[in-house]
C-alpha cells in the first residue's frame, strides 16, 4: 500500500488521503499518527472503497508519520463501527472513537510514575494538606488523579512530594492480569438451570452467531447458570464480554466471578484511572484478557478474539446513550455477535418487549428459568390504595406498610423501601411569596440534599447552598421543602423506627464500587435494618435476610410524557420486589398507589407477567410502536431561543411527505432548557418496512444551520425530554 484513506478524529472533516513511507507497513485497520496542518492527528487506515472519494493528486499527499504499536482493527469491527453509524445516523469517526479510548493505550510497553503516601509528616501542616493526606489513605496514582480524590490542586500535592510525603512508585503498566480457571469451583446447578446451561455451552462450542434470551425469574440463578458457557469460553481461550448496566453493581459481580473462576475479571467503566485503563484496553487488544465486565463502552473494544457476550439486564434503559452516538448497547451488541459469529446472551427477568418479540418471531432462542434456586417462593404482592388508606399527615408511608416494617424489624429481618427519586425534596419553595429554586441553566426544579446541605440540579450538575432566608423576598425560615425523595423517606423510618438502622442507597451514595462493596458487606453482614433506595437497588443484589420491600409511589414512573412509560414502571417494580424473599425466608411486597386499576398496577398484584405483556403489546400494535412500528427523534438545540426555535421550524417546513411515515412536531421539549440550551423536538413515528435512517439524512441534508445550532438524531428513543 503506497497510499492510503484514513477515518481521522476531526468532527469537521470526512476521510483524508495520505502517502505510505517507504519502509513502512500498514494495513486495513492500523491506528496511525498523520500530519493535518502543524498538528499530528491519530486516523485509522479503512478501506478506500467503503469511504467518500475525495481524490487529492499523488504529488499532494503528505506521508503518515509513524503506525501505533497497536493490533490493527479486525475486518469484522471495522463492519461493525460502520453498521453502528449508519443505523444511528451518527459519523464513522465518532464511532470509531469509542473503540480507541484510552489514547496512552496508543503507545508500546512502557512504565510510569504513581504516587502514595510514605508515611512522613510534611514540615508545615495546611488545611488543605491535611485535607489531601486523610483522603489518600491506601491510594496510589498519579498527581492528577490524586488532586480529584482529594479535591485540592495538583500544587498541593507536588509540594508534599518535595517535602517526601508523597513518595514515587514505579509501575509496569502492562504487567499481566491473573488467570481465570474455567473448572475453579463448578456449581450445583438445578435441572432447570443445567439444561439451559448445556444449550448455552454447546452454542459457545459451535462457533456460530446464535443470539438467546435468558427470561428467568428473579433470584432462578441466571448468573450461575450463564457462568458455564463463561467457562466454557475460556476451556476454548476465547474472551468474553459482560455487559452490566450499573457500575454499582460490579463490585458483586465481581465477588461472585471470582468465587466461580478464582480469579476477578478486568474491568471498563468510565471511573478507571488511566493507567488502569491502558493496562486493560492492550490485555484486550492483545487477546490477554480472559473475560471483561464493564459498562455499555465496553462494547466497542477492539477484542482479539472474542467468543461470547453476556448482556446482563438486558432490559436497562442505561445501555441506552442518550449523548454523542446515541446506540443502544443491548442492539449493537447483537450486531457484534453477527459479525463475528459467536453466541450472545441477554438475560433478564423483565425482557424489553422487542426483546421478546424477537423470541416470538424465532429469531432469538428463548430459554426459561421459571422458578427460584434452591427452593425460593416468589413474594406475595399487596396493593396499598392512597386513596382509601393514606399516609399520617407529614409522613409519606401508609399505615400498613409502617405496621409491616416494624414487624419485620423485630424479627431481625431486614427491609428494603424503593422511591425512584434522589435527594431529600424535589421542590423547595417559599410559604410566603411562592418563590421555586429554579435551575438557572435547565427548566428543571433544584433537588434538596439535605445530607449535603446542597440543592443540586440532576440534569445539569449546578449546585447551590441552600440558604437560610428566601432569595426573592428576603423572608427567613419560611421555605418549604415538596414531596419526598429518598432522603426524607429515610428521616421517616429514623423517626417511626429510631432504634433501626437505616442506609440510603442512590447513585449519589454508591458512586463508586467501593462504595457500593461497603454498602453490600454491611448489609449482608446484618448492619442494616432498612434501605431506602432508587432504581439502582432494582437489581443484581442479593440479600438472604430481605423479606419486605414497600413501593413507595408506584404511579411516579407513569407520569410525563414517556411513551414506554407502563413497560418501565412493571420492569423497575418487579424487579424491586424480586428482591424480597431470595433465601429461606418468604418475602412481602407491598405497593403503594392511587391508581390500583391501571393495567400495569394491576398486572404486578396478580403476579400475571404475561397479562400486561399481552395487553401492552397490543396497544404498540394499534399505536403502530416499537417492536410493530419504528420511532425516530430529531432534538434541535441552541443556547439562543430564537434560533433553536428558528431551526426546528425551518426542519418542520421541509418535513418530506412520505406515505408510512408520519412526523409530528417540532415542539418544545418537556426539559425545554437543559444545560443552558433551548431544545425543540420532532418524533417520527413510522412503518418497519420505511428506511427512517436514508429519510432523515436526506432531509436534514438538505438544510443549513447556523453555528450555534446543533441538530441531532436519535434512532430508537428511550428519552422522551
Amino acid at each position: 500500500m503506497n497510499r492510503v484513506r484514513l477515518i481521522i478524529f476531526n468532527a469537521a472533516l470526512g476521510p483524508l488521503d495520505y502517502k505510505v513511507p517507504k519502509g513502512m507497513k500498514v494495513e486495513y485497520g492500523s491506528v496511525v499518527v498523520a500530519p493535518l496542518g502543524p498538528r499530528q492527528i491519530i486516523g485509522i487506515v479503512w478501506e478506500e472503497e467503503r469511504l467518500p472519494a475525495n481524490p487529492v493528486p499523488e504529488a499532494k499527499l503528505r506521508p503518515i508519520i509513524e503506525a501505533l504499536p497497536v493490533p490493527p482493527l479486525g475486518r469484522e469491527l471495522r463492519r461493525l463501527i460502520e453498521w453502528t453509524a449508519d443505523y444511528y445516523c451518527a459519523s464513522l469517526a465518532s464511532v470509531a472513537r469509542m473503540v480507541l479510548s484510552s489514547g496512552g493505550a496508543m503507545r508500546g510497553p512502557t512504565t510510569m510514575t504513581e504516587y502514595r503516601l510514605s508515611g512522613s509528616e510534611p514540615e508545615r501542616m495546611t488545611p488543605q494538606r491535611a485535607v489531601a493526606m486523610d483522603a489518600l489513605q491506601n491510594e496510589q496514582a498519579t498527581i492528577r488523579e490524586l488532586a480529584e480524590m482529594a479535591s485540592v490542586s495538583d500544587a498541593v500535592l507536588r509540594g508534599l512530594v518535595n517535602q517526601g510525603v508523597l513518595e514515587p512508585v514505579e509501575v509496569n503498566i502492562d504487567r499481566p492480569y491473573p488467570k481465570a480457571r474455567a473448572d475453579h469451583d463448578q456449581p450445583k446447578l438445578s435441572d432447570d438451570q443445567q439444561q439451559v446451561a448445556d444449550r448455552l455451552t454447546d452454542a459457545v462450542k459451535a462457533r456460530q452467531f446464535a443470539p438467546f434470551l435468558l427470561d428467568g425469574v428473579t433470584g432462578s440463578g441466571k448468573t450461575e447458570t450463564y457462568f458455564e458457557p463463561v467457562a466454557a469460553a475460556l476451556r476454548d481461550n476465547r474472551q468474553v464480554l459482560v455487559l452490566l448496566p450499573e457500575i454499582a453493581l460490579t463490585e458483586a459481580f465481581l465477588r461472585r466471578f471470582e468465587n466461580r473462576f478464582g480469579a476477578a475479571p478486568i474491568v471498563w467503566h468510565s471511573s478507571l484511572k488511566s493507567t488502569e485503563r491502558r493496562r486493560a484496553w492492550r490485555a484486550i487488544a492483545s487477546g490477554e484478557a480472559q473475560v471483561v465486565v464493564g459498562a455499555r463502552s465496553a462494547l466497542f473494544l477492539p477484542y482479539a478474539n472474542l467468543g461470547l457476550i453476556v448482556v446482563d439486564e438486558a432490559h436497562e434503559i442505561s445501555f441506552k446513550q442518550d449523548e454523542g452516538v446515541r446506540y443502544n448497547a443491548r442492539d449493537v451488541a447483537v450486531m457484534r455477535a453477527r459479525f463475528e459469529k459467536f453466541p450472545i446472551i441477554l438475560a433478564s427477568a423483565t425482557p424489553a418487549l422487542e426483546s421478546l418479540q424477537m423470541a416470538e418471531s424465532g429469531i432469538y432462542e428463548r430459554l426459561e428459568l421459571p422458578s427460584r434456586f434452591g427452593g425460593a417462593t416468589m413474594p406475595t404482592i399487596s396493593t396499598i390504595d392512597l386513596t382509601q388508606h393514606p399516609p399520617e399527615k407529614g409522613r409519606w408511608l401508609a399505615p400498613e406498610l409502617v405496621e409491616a416494617l416494624q414487624d419485620r424489624l423485630e424479627k431481625g429481618e431486614q427491609s428494603l423501601l424503593f422511591l425512584n427519586r434522589r435527594g431529600y425534596a424535589p421542590l423547595t419553595l417559599c410559604r410566603n411569596c411562592g418563590y421555586r429554586f429554579e435551575c438557572p441553566n435547565c427548566s428543571a426544579w433544584l433537588v434538596e440534599h439535605r445530607f449535603t446541605r446542597r440543592l443540586a440540579c440532576h440534569h445539569c450538575g449546578h449546585e447551590t447552598a441552600q440558604p437560610d432566608k428566601c432569595p426573592d423576598c428576603g423572608e427567613p425560615d419560611c421555605l418549604v421543602a415538596c414531596g419526598p425523595g429518598v432522603e426524607r423517606i429515610a428521616d421517616e423510618v429514623a423517626e417511626i423506627m429510631p432504634e433501626a438502622r437505616v442506609a440510603v442507597a442512590t447513585s449519589d451514595t454508591l458512586n463508586s464500587p467501593e462504595k457500593a462493596a461497603e454498602f453490600v458487606a454491611q448489609a449482608e453482614a446484618k448492619a442494616i435494618d432498612v434501605i431506602v433506595g432508587t432504581q439502582l437497588v432494582t437489581k443484581g443484589f442479593h440479600f438472604p435476610d430481605l423479606t419486605l420491600v414497600g413501593v413507595v409511589d408506584a404511579d411516579l414512573g407513569l407520569e410525563g410524557g414517556d411513551l414506554r412509560a407502563a413497560e418501565r414502571t412493571y420492569q423497575q417494580v418487579a424487579q424491586v420486589a424480586g428482591r424480597a424473599g431470595r433465601g429461606s425466608k418468604p418475602g412481602e411486597v407491598f405497593i403503594q398507589t392511587r391508581h390500583t386499576d391501571a393495567p400495569v398496577i394491576a398486572a404486578l398484584a396478580d403476579g400475571d407477567r404475561d397479562a400486561f405483556y399481552e395487553a401492552e403489546t397490543d396497544a404498540r400494535r394499534h399505536a403502530g410502536a416499537p417492536p410493530f412500528g419504528r420511532w425516530a427523534a430529531i432534538i434541535v438545540s441552541s443556547e439562543d431561543e430564537a434560533e433553536a426555535k428558528e431551526a426546528a421550524r425551518a426542519i418542520g417546513g421541509t418535513r418530506p411527505n412520505i406515505q408510512d411515515v408520519m412526523i409530528l412536531g417540532p415542539a418544545p421539549a418537556p426539559l425545554s432548557l437543559l444545560r443552558g440550551r433551548y431544545r425543540y423536538r420532532l418524533l417520527i413515528n413510522a412503518r418497519r418496512s420505511a428506511q427512517v435512517q436514508d429519510i432523515i439524512r436526506s432531509w436534514l441534508g438538505a438544510l443549513d444551520f447556523p453555528r450555534g445550532v446543533r441538530v441531532s438524531v436519535d434512532i430508537d428513543p428511550y428519552s422522551f425530554v
